[in-house]
């Protein structure tokens, strides 16, 4: 997409935004134009592959059949079978986004302009034919926060349908281009409005996105030096953005994921259908990564994750996670306070033998100490995992201010092999009231990490002695000298201008009392 293509594209979903802004705030109204996105996609999907691969030989197209007759309905039972089977769902022509559009607009003869109860059938509809079938738990809840009964789109049945159909029209008037191929423009589309949308949500937009430049950063780390791999998870999705990235720096077979949040789980699966991955392709699962380990059995070849940070969880209070093989072998269990080695140990154990990981965590992960310290402990000197820690500068993420680091594991590493430490707390952009990292800071961190370059005050090399002296404790500036020595100043020289100084105000100061006298005015002092 080019600089212009994605100006306009821009301006057209704001002018979208525009018909929700001040009914509702960004957190809520993100639900209605994300999902009628994905039914316009989903729509124009099906319209798109039944005239171009099932009617290309007939003289009329998928939304001219007539439902009501015979021949109509004969045509639409193998189009549904085949577009179940393919797409993972179905629709009838007139469950179409384009026909309810021109519905609403009054554009269709003999037919009201009032959609809601259409709209609703319609989102169930796309649930339903997809029940009993492989796409089931990819399509099941889809539409769930899609509320059109909501009061917050109007008072009345009619202003609500009035708000629906202008929303519908704006974005029945922007091409996505899926006839093209190689154009992600909806894709693109998509993952700038659940940006913008995490932007203006405050503290809840962190909950359910990565902001891009760390994504790509985590992306890049750890497909370094994979070409394909079978399967890529995050144990903590949101909406799946992370998994997406992975995409553009190595070949994906399988994505994993699982997120709490309903909405966020939902966001995730839509967002993985709009980027093109088939529904056998992905398993995204709702429920707690942490207490409900939904995917036992994985084993992926590169993991990433944006955990809540220092999430509360059950810890110690349950005695059934003391003998869970995720966290048994460490002697003790994360905090009750802060889950963040609950999700290290737990992706850890999910992690292949030739994975590699990549985990941003809160900074005090890398040294806090009690039951933190002991986990932290055993991965660096039991189990070797350790990699890399990554420093990142502070305000980058969405709801919080506070500074985070990356953390690099691997399971193929040698014995003797040492950890490197990365300071890139100072390297960024200011961009409003946040910071940014920039393509040239994430390529210098990237460079660095991939070819394990000591930089002086930048980035170091050290080995398992060090860290021990350290008490393994991690904290960056135990390891990276950033202190920059003072200027020396030289007071003789102060002295000597302030006197000078003091010399030529008293010269001016006479000067300036002489030409009042000579003016005959009084002194200005």
């Amino acid at each position: 997409m080019t600089d212009e293509q994605k100006k306009i594209l821009e301006r057209q979903l704001w002018g979208v935004a525009n018909a929700l802004r001040g009914k509702m705030n960004a957190d809520e109204y993100k639900n209605y134009i994300l999902g009628f996105i994905f039914y316009k996609y989903l729509s124009e999907k099906l319209e798109q592959y039944v005239n171009k691969k099932l009617l290309v030989r007939e003289k009329f197209t998928f939304a001219e059949i007539k439902e009501n007759t015979q021949e109509g309905k004969k045509y639409l039972e193998h189009i549904k079978t085949a577009c179940v089977g393919h797409l993972g769902f179905f629709l009838k022509p007139i469950e179409l986004f384009s026909y309810l559009v021109k519905k609403g607009k009054g554009e269709i003869k003999d037919k009201d302009t009032f959609i809601l109860e259409d709209l609703k059938n319609v989102l169930n509809a796309i649930e339903k034919t997809s029940a009993g079938t492989a796409s089931e738990d990819d399509f099941k809840g889809l539409f769930d926060d899609v509320d059109l009964t909501s009061s917050k789109l109007g008072s009345r049945e009619k202003e609500k349908n009035e708000v629906v159909v202008e929303v519908l029209s704006l974005l029945d008037g922007i091409d996505f281009q899926l006839e093209n191929a190689k154009s992600d423009l909806l894709g693109d589309a998509y993952e700038y409005l659940i940006g913008e949308f995490a932007a203006g949500s405050g503290k809840k937009g962190g909950e359910f996105y990565t902001p891009a430049q760390v994504s790509r950063l985590l992306a890049q780390i750890a497909s370094n030096d994979k070409k394909r791999v079978r399967s890529v998870y995050d144990a903590a999705c949101g909406s799946g953005s992370l998994l997406l990235r992975l995409g553009e720096f190595t070949e994906v077979t399988n994505y994993y994921g699982q997120e709490l949040n309903p909405t966020t789980y939902n966001l995730a699966r839509m967002n993985m259908i709009l980027h093109g991955v088939q529904f056998d392709r992905f398993s995204l699962l709702r429920g707690d990564t942490l207490t409900e380990d939904m995917h036992p059995d994985l084993k992926a070849e590169i993991i990433v994750a944006n955990p809540p940070f220092s999430l509360q969880w059950k810890g110690e209070s349950d005695p059934v996670l003391a003998h869970d093989d995720r966290f048994s072998q460490y002697g003790r269990l994360a905090p009750k306070s802060a889950a963040d080695y609950a999700f290290v140990t737990h992706m850890l154990y999910h992690l292949a033998d030739n994975g590699t990981m990549a985990i941003v965590l809160p900074h005090g992960a890398l040294f806090r100490s009690g039951a933190e310290g002991q986990i932290r402990k055993y991965i660096i000197e039991k189990q070797n995992y350790l990699d890399a820690v990554i420093g990142l500068p502070s305000n980058l993420f969405y709801g919080t201010t506070i500074p985070a680091t990356i953390l690099v594991f691997k399971k193929c590493r040698k014995d003797d092999e040492d950890i490197l430490f990365i300071d890139a707390s100072k390297e960024f952009e200011k961009v409003g009231n946040q910071n940014k990292l920039t393509d040239e800071n994430i390529k210098k961190i990237f460079e660095t990490y991939k070819n394990r370059k000591e930089v002086e005050k930048y980035s170091h090399k050290a080995g398992i002695e060090e860290i021990k002296e350290n008490d393994f404790n991690l904290n960056i500036p135990r390891y990276v000298d950033t202190f920059e020595e003072e200027t020396l100043v030289d007071i003789e020289a102060v002295a000597k201008n302030l006197k000078k100084l003091h010399t030529d105000e008293t010269d001016l100061e006479s000067k300036i009392e002489k030409f009042c006298k000579e003016l005959k005015i009084d002194k200005p002092f």
